[in-house]
């Protein structure tokens, strides 16, 4: 299992991508205040996310809230600013991967203070950065492939 912490983020339709990737991969979502849409019951229902109910979804008033509410044995800040590869790290079962918001990323006293712990998806030098959901994708993925794709099913039902 791994944990997905969106901090801040703005935009409902890319944390409803990354909520279905929590579905699909059986990940808990974290979502850090202020949020830039509504999670109630009735707006998730108009958005038409039927997966929903398959989301462990936890939310935290700010930061503090969060790392006061968990214990953490690993965790993973993904920044465009990181020294090192998302692919040169090795992923443990239960870490917690660290989103920031769409326009800004992770605060920067939080990048500081876990130096050691920041990674970053390589891209080309002109490209700002990748879209929040497909961060999420590609960081999720690769910890889960290190883990073997623990508890998920990894093949097809082909007509031969």
């Amino acid at each position: 299992m791994l944990n997905i912490v969106l901090v801040e983020p703005e935009i409902p339709q890319n944390c409803g991508n990354i909520a279905r990737t929590c579905a699909a991969t059986g990940s808990v979502l974290h979502l850090v205040k202020p949020l830039g849409f509504d999670i109630s019951e009735k707006a998730v229902r108009r958005a038409g996310l039927d997966y929903w109910h398959l989301v462990d979804v936890r939310v935290y008033e700010n930061l503090d809230d969060f790392f006061e509410k968990n214990e953490i044995g690993q965790m993973w800040c993904l920044s465009t600013k990181a020294p090192r590869s998302y692919t040169d790290v090795q992923y443990q079962d239960g870490c917690f991967l660290l989103f920031g918001k769409e326009t800004k990323g992770l605060p920067e006293d939080l990048l500081d203070a876990h130096y050691n712990e920041c990674v970053r998806i390589p891209m080309r030098a002109e490209a700002r950065s990748l879209n929040l959901s497909n961060a999420v994708a590609i960081t999720t993925f690769e910890a889960l492939r290190q883990l073997e794709f623990s508890g998920l099913l990894d093949y097809g039902k082909m007509r031969g």
